[in-house]
């Protein structure tokens, strides 16, 4: 399961001290390689927050896992990071940032689209506690159907009074039904409120469903 990997990365080797990054944080460094071909330390730095320390050694497990090369140009994706990413890429197809509203109620708001995983939500409790943990205020999970978000297990339209939260969430995240939107609040930064959405979406990846289960769904909704 390509998620075990990321969790890999962002475990110690050895003994050693803690690590300040976690899977989400690594998902983001494989989509900035991704968008820019090359990045630089500086660039990693900048956009996880991380401290100098914390981006070498993320680094060094991202090279101890063959998923990147690191040249004269700067850090670029490997063959199988490249696999590795299509793959997770597959189920976290699109994300983009929102103003607040009554279901986003902080000063900064990410929402992240998993793609067909209406039947790995509960309540979105567990969703929530993942951002939480990341250290936002909280997070909102929203299901897609027939043009509707509406809030898991009930018919109830979240964004019935909402309609520029609603339209931003259909034009930049394109969701279609039993589509998984999990949006992700923090007072503080806009990147802080990106990484717990990142972390939510792995946690529903990787503690409600595999990979095969996954797969099977998702060819299964395709059919229709």
């Amino acid at each position: 399961m390509v998620i075990n990997t990321l969790n890999s990365i962002s475990s110690r080797y050895a003994p050693s001290r803690a690590l300040s990054f976690g899977s989400a944080h690594v998902f983001k460094a494989l989509q900035l390689i991704n968008r820019e071909g090359f990045v630089s330390r500086h660039l990693l730095i900048e956009e996880l927050e991380l401290g100098e320390g914390s981006i070498k050694t993320l680094i060094k497990h991202l090279k101890m896992e063959k998923m990147i090369i690191t040249t004269n140009k700067g850090t670029t994706m490997s063959d199988r990071g490249r696999k590795i990413f299509e793959e997770m890429s597959k189920y976290i197809c699109s994300e983009s940032k929102i103003p607040k509203s009554n279901i986003s109620v902080s000063e900064f708001n990410y929402a992240i689209l998993l793609r067909h995983l209406k039947f790995a939500i509960k309540q979105g409790v567990e969703q929530r506690d993942a951002a939480i943990k990341m250290g936002a205020q909280g997070a909102t999970t929203l299901i897609f159907k027939d043009g509707k978000f509406l809030i898991p297990g009930s018919s109830y339209n979240a964004l019935k009074y909402e309609k520029n939260v609603e339209r931003i969430l259909k034009d930049k995240l394109n969701p279609i039904n039993d589509d998984v939107i999990i949006i992700a609040s923090d007072n503080s930064s806009y990147i802080i409120a990106e990484l717990a959405s990142k972390a939510a979406a792995l946690y529903t990846l990787q503690n409600h469903v595999d990979h095969k289960e996954i797969d099977s769904k998702i060819a299964l909704n395709n059919s229709y």
